[in-house]
């Protein structure tokens, strides 16, 4: 069976300072793209569990800052041991290259001239307010800005950034996670 990467992202409930383990923060939403049928899909809490099966059988999960945060969170509500999914994190993959961490708005807007809709604090604010439909559109843009830049990458070996000087290449080479069939062989949940 052909396995297909998923980009993800996820929006939490709580911020650092109210937990400081990252399985604590709570999920509000998470989206993900699937490569399998080119669709994006929008899992609020309540709904998590239908995400777990999709991750167990994703060759890889891509993301931005998704192996210390977004895995972390979905510990929180994975039976299982999220330490096993096959992850491919482009800002892990960044910061070994030029040494520093970027945020993912950096990246797209020295990139792809985009920018993204919100921020992950406002994002809290969604949640508590209510406001279901803003905050998996904000979590939904974010996915595909993430999409967007990791196939720019793929097609172009190279993504950019600002600098003090100016626009500055970061060669790279991401084609293996959109086409790598992944070296997990994650066992399934229980379907409950």
């Amino acid at each position: 069976m052909q396995k297909f990467p998923i980009v993800l992202d996820l929006e939490t409930k709580h911020t650092f300072r109210d937990f400081n383990e990252a399985s604590k923060l709570g999920i509000s939403v998470a989206v993900i793209f699937d490569y399998k049928d080119n669709q994006s899909k929008v899992y609020f809490e309540k709904d998590i569990h239908k995400l777990f099966p999709i991750l167990e059988n994703c060759s890889y999960i891509i993301g931005y800052n998704v192996r210390s945060f977004d895995v972390n969170v979905l510990q929180g509500y994975y039976p299982g041991d999220v330490t096993q999914f096959s992850v491919f994190d482009i800002l892990d993959d960044i910061r070994d290259k030029i040494g520093r961490r970027i945020g993912l708005n950096d990246a797209v807007s020295a990139t792809l001239n985009l920018h993204k809709s919100g921020h992950g604090l406002h994002a809290i604010d969604l949640y508590k307010e209510g406001k279901w439909e803003e905050l998996s559109s904000y979590c939904t843009d974010d996915v595909m800005l993430t999409k967007q830049l990791f196939e720019y990458g793929i097609d172009h070996g190279e993504i950019y950034y600002m600098n003090e000087v100016g626009k500055v290449p970061i060669r790279v080479d991401w084609r293996k996670y959109r086409e790598d069939s992944g070296k997990s062989n994650i066992p399934l949940t229980l379907p409950f």
